[in-house]
């Protein structure tokens, strides 16, 4: 398959590197995304995650704005706002706001983070947008199909097993650190429901339960691309197929299940006069370098950088090689992380595209979007170069 049509895109969680700090890396961004809008990327997308010490991208809408106002051809938006804190009116303010600013430029991107569990809906089943959130009683949402408990190779891709969140998502300061996050007795948003009154705002449709017109300035008639992320194949995936949204197929978060989360996203997929096909974005976590052992060797803080993500203390500053190098190991924790760092594109650019490649073909991508965190900007800048130079020779 030919790379020529299918654009990359950077997604940045402005990570901060040991030593450094929020101002920095905030500098960086903006940095980064002048630099890869003249090396012809398509998207600059902005994660949000919050409490952490390694990361600066807690509020994503700020940064947006300062991404698009540094430059000029670039579509920026989010990756993603976490729909299970906001309510859907801030949303539409905030990125409303945006689109203002940037006219034509600004993407939504919405994920799940924070929701309660999925209901069943016919509106999810027919593709329609369904009516306003109204009270009753949720019907539990059907079984997903359990994945493979071994690691596989499709297509030259590895899909290793995927990982299970339960125990993450149970420890005392995840519980704590969602609740910070919640105003205190909110009640929980069906994501379905909260996804369709932003539709609605952003069309001027809105209507209350009992009728009355909502109409939201700045932000009515933005022309905001809508996406929706996931990383399996719940409910992120047959929203968005059931209303006919691009999606994004997270495989550097959870390559164990980027096959079903595709696979789910297509087989709910209602065409509509927008978009008459699927449109599909994968993501993937790249380090390049000249050599492949300089880019193995950048990539090495990675490693202890998602051992605490995952055992919950939040992403870390990043380490320097040095400083990884020195870090103790148990098995369980190299278990933990296995997934994760045999699924990150590392190599030189040779290597590296070869890779996403496979990607784009295993996956059927229309779009990749390339995530790369390493202790040094320059390392960074060089390894986005590095891609876009090679992605072009390939095609």
């Amino acid at each position: 398959m030919s790379t020529e049509s299918v654009p990359l895109s950077v997604l940045d969680l402005v990570p901060v590197s040991s030593g450094g700090d929020a101002a920095t890396a905030l500098r960086n961004t903006v940095d980064l995304a002048r630099h890869v809008e003249e090396w012809g990327y398509h998207r600059y997308w902005l994660a949000e995650h919050h409490l952490a010490a390694g990361v600066a991208s807690s509020q994503p809408a700020l940064v947006i704005g300062l991404v698009a106002g540094a430059t000029s051809r670039l579509r920026v938006g989010s990756g993603a706002v976490q729909l299970g804190y906001p309510t859907a009116v801030s949303v539409v303010e905030q990125f409303g706001t945006l689109d203002a600013i940037a006219p034509g430029r600004i993407d939504l991107g919405l994920g799940r983070a924070g929701h309660r569990p999925a209901r069943a809906r016919p509106a999810d089943q027919a593709g329609q947008p369904s009516q306003l959130s109204q009270p009753g009683q949720p019907a539990p949402a059907g079984p997903e199909p359990a994945p493979p408990a071994r690691s596989r190779v499709v297509g030259g891709l590895l899909i290793p097993p995927p990982f299970a969140p339960g125990r993450l998502l149970s420890l005392p300061r995840f519980v704590a650190q969602q609740e910070l996050l919640r105003p205190p007795d909110a009640t929980p948003r069906d994501y379905a429901e909260q996804v369709d009154e932003i539709r609605a705002l952003l069309a001027g449709t809105f209507r209350t339960p009992d009728g009355h017109p909502v109409h939201v300035v700045p932000g009515e008639g933005a022309a905001l691309q809508l996406w929706v992320l996931g990383s399996s194949g719940g409910e992120s995936a047959r929203v968005a197929g059931a209303r006919g949204l691009p999606f994004t197929a997270n495989y550097h978060v959870s390559p164990g299940t980027i096959l079903e989360t595709v696979a789910a996203y297509r087989a709910a997929f209602v065409p509509t006069e927008a978009r008459p096909r699927p449109y599909l974005q994968v993501s993937a976590d790249v380090v390049i370098a000249d050599e492949a052992a300089t880019a193995r060797r950048l990539a090495a803080g990675y490693a202890p950088w998602v051992r605490a993500i995952r055992t919950g203390r939040g992403a870390i500053p990043f380490p320097t090689p040095a400083e990884a190098d020195a870090l103790s190991w148990t098995d369980e924790e190299r278990a933990l992380v296995a997934d994760r760092l045999d699924t990150q594109f590392v190599g030189d650019p040779d290597q590296v595209v070869a890779g996403l490649r496979r990607l784009v073909e295993v996956t059927g991508a229309d779009e990749l979007l390339v995530t790369t965190v390493t202790h040094e900007h320059a390392d960074r800048l060089r390894s986005y170069r590095l891609l876009a130079e090679a992605w072009g020779r390939s095609g």
